[in-house]
């Protein structure tokens, strides 16, 4: 089992920054990818970035050159840094890990956290 603890999520004006965090717990050594999902109301949830266990990362195009995914090996933690926040990034921001159990693989969901950019 992976437990995820998000936090950092609130109300900003466009323009502004917010910083997620999402800390991780259990067997965390499992993990080999951890990333940051959002879902706005009926739609599916989608990838934001992501970072592997090497420090590989990847993004949507919708938030390339704003924001930034992180990790602290030390801490067992992911962040997100989100900078030039627009109104459209307001939605649940979900942190997943993505975790190998010997030949099965497996995704752990955080509780979400809600991020909203005023205009």
């Amino acid at each position: 089992q992976v437990q995820l603890v998000e936090s950092g999520g609130g109300l900003v004006q466009a323009g502004g920054s917010l910083r997620l965090s999402c800390a991780a717990s259990g067997s965390i050594f499992r993990i080999n990818v951890m990333g940051w999902y959002r879902q706005a109301p009926g739609k599916q949830r989608e990838l934001v970035a992501s970072i592997t266990s090497g420090g590989s990362t990847n993004y949507a195009d919708s938030v390339k050159g704003r924001f930034t995914i992180s990790r602290d090996n030390a801490k067992n933690t992911v962040y997100l840094q989100m900078n030039s926040l627009k109104p459209e990034d307001t939605t649940v921001y979900y942190c997943n890990a993505h975790t190998i159990w010997g030949t099965r693989e497996y995704d752990y969901w955080g509780q979400g956290t809600q991020v909203t950019v005023s205009s």
